[in-house]
């Protein structure tokens, strides 16, 4: 792709990004069992609306939008945050083991400590950080490369894997919260997750500008970097624990949704190249259309039957990166 047609691909992804959004959200508030029009949600945004459509509004979808939002969000910025330190576009914090330290943090708050069910963005977080310096403890070696990172990451995701299922079987009666957990969704989530999830998503996505730059320089090599003033090992351990505030909150919140931090961010690089100043912020707007889209798909399609949306991002999503994988010939 050469700089022109990039520089014009960028100028309209940033003029169609905020339409985008706007649409996503129309979608999700709108659709369902009970259909309402734009008019209608304009209606009821302004306090004009009839009364079910403003219940059905305010206290189901609105909210529910809102936490795909951020958690979309999230997952984006956190799969492309750890693409640029791995130099690796097939890393994501599903696979290489961020969120299953995440998942299995909030395993043992829901089944072993309820009670503090209320701290579950904060159990997550530091499953997640503590997951990330495990991992990296175990790739250290004089440094630590990207091929040792994924690597750990692998097979500590697999370890955090069996120690979740060995909970939930040693657990059986207090699991039944757990499983729908475990598929990922936006089910039942209103305004209490939101706040939740809320300081968590600001402080992680705020931070995500900042690392711009050193994923760029990151990008060009260990020694590159170095040569460019870079303390390389602080910075990949800076961006790795971003990374996990990221995928900690909304992992806490929306469960073990895969796929997100995989597909967006590598679309996203497909259309407007490697550079993190355009690939950050477009992948988090991404990854927030996308779940969404696919969270308002999987409980309109299926009425009155309602999918859990990490299982429908799963379907499509696996096809979908396999297709992204055959064009740029990196499977034979």
């Amino acid at each position: 792709m050469n700089v022109k047609t990039r520089n014009k691909r960028r100028r309209w992804m940033a003029f169609a990004a905020i339409p985008l959004l706007l649409a996503a959200m129309l979608y999700g508030v709108g659709s369902g069992s009970v259909q309402i029009s734009v008019v209608e949600i304009w209606r009821v945004l302004f306090g004009e609306g009839e009364a079910v459509h403003e219940t059905i509004i305010w206290n189901i979808r609105l909210p529910r939008v809102l936490v795909g939002l951020l958690t979309g969000a999230c997952l984006a910025a956190s799969g492309a945050l750890l693409q640029g330190v791995m130099r690796n576009p097939l890393a994501d914090p599903g696979i290489v083991g961020v969120s299953a330290g995440g998942g299995l943090a909030a395993v043992i708050a829901l089944v072993l400590f309820p009670q503090f069910s209320y701290m579950l963005p904060g159990f997550a977080f530091i499953g997640a950080l503590v997951a990330s310096l495990v991992i990296y403890v175990l790739a250290w070696d004089g440094g630590s490369s990207p091929v040792k990172i994924v690597l750990a990451g692998i097979a500590v995701n697999a370890l955090l894997g069996g120690i979740m299922n060995g909970i939930m079987v040693l657990n059986s009666d207090r699991i039944q919260s757990v499983i729908p957990w475990l598929a990922g969704g936006l089910s039942g989530r209103s305004w209490p997750h939101l706040e939740f999830l809320l300081p968590y998503a600001i402080v992680g996505l705020g931070l995500v500008p900042f690392a711009a730059k050193t994923s760029n320089l990151l990008m060009l090599g260990d020694q590159s970097a170095q040569s460019l003033g870079q303390h390389v090992e602080r910075q990949r351990f800076l961006i790795i624990a971003l990374a996990s505030l990221l995928a900690g909150a909304a992992v806490s919140v929306a469960g073990l949704i895969g796929f997100v931090g995989l597909i967006v961010p590598h679309a996203v690089r497909l259309a407007l190249g490697e550079d993190y100043r355009y690939l950050l912020p477009f992948s988090m707007v991404g990854g927030a259309i996308l779940l969404v889209v696919a969270d308002t798909a999987a409980r309109s399609w299926f009425d009155p039957l309602e999918l859990p949306a990490g299982v429908l991002l799963a379907c499509i999503g696996a096809p979908f990166f396999l297709m992204l994988l055959k064009k740029r010939r990196l499977i034979r």
